[in-house]
């Protein structure tokens, strides 16, 4: 159950929601994993994972639409600042629009503790829920099919021909898309800090373990 009443999630998606969309739309693109349609699947596994675990639709909401309103490119010296730029034009803009200013704290927090490269751990509920949304979005089919576009993106080969799968050596995220599978992707699910989240991540987690597995069964000797 949601942790606030029926009738502030209804005005939240429909007096808000529109707001936030706009807003987010009017942001310069981003790479090909962090659109529109990213965002979309964001927030709602956010609110499904708010409903499950009771987190305030007040704070997930927004912080779940607003998260990447500043891109930073992944191969950016400034990555890992990428989430605090986001906190603070997210903060800029729910001021400006009026949004109840108790909220505003615990938004930024989970804005700024989304990102796996900041490095900052949630301390709410909100912002556990809104971090787990978004990792999960790295992982399953989605999750391939962003890695390998963001890849191409960057203009690198799919795998290293000696030791595709780093066994034999630490990996390189600015070698090869399937370097990103062991510097990160597989240990999102190691990340989740709410119960419904660990539970989608395993799942996840497995789809990608068993497209490694069939990727080395195509490129064996």
């Amino acid at each position: 159950m949601s942790a606030q009443p029926d009738d502030v999630l209804t005005r939240l998606r429909s007096d808000w929601e529109p707001r936030f969309r706009r807003f987010v739309a009017s942001r310069p693109n981003a790479d090909p994993g962090h659109g529109p349609v990213h965002l979309e699947r964001v927030v709602a596994t956010a609110m499904r994972l708010a409903a499950e675990e009771g987190a305030r639709a007040d704070v997930v909401l927004p912080a779940a639409w607003l998260h990447d309103c500043v891109h930073v490119a992944k191969d950016s010296p400034e990555r890992s600042r990428a989430s605090r730029l986001a906190a603070d034009h997210a903060l800029e803009f729910l001021q400006e629009a009026g949004y109840p200013p108790a909220c505003l704290p615990d938004i930024r927090h989970a804005i700024e503790a989304h990102s796996y490269s900041a490095g900052i751990a949630p301390r709410t509920l909100e912002a556990k829920v809104v971090q787990d949304a978004d990792r999960l979005d790295a992982l399953g089919a989605i999750g391939l099919a962003r890695c390998l576009a963001v890849g191409t993106a960057l203009g690198l080969p799919l795998y290293e021909p000696v030791d595709p799968f780093c066994r034999d050596r630490a990996p390189d995220e600015g070698g090869a898309s399937i370097d990103h599978f062991y510097a990160k992707l597989l240990k999102l699910a190691g990340t989740m800090q709410t119960a419904a989240g660990r539970r989608e991540a395993a799942r996840r987690t497995a789809f990608l373990e068993a497209f490694l597995a069939q990727l080395e069964s195509e490129i064996a000797p």
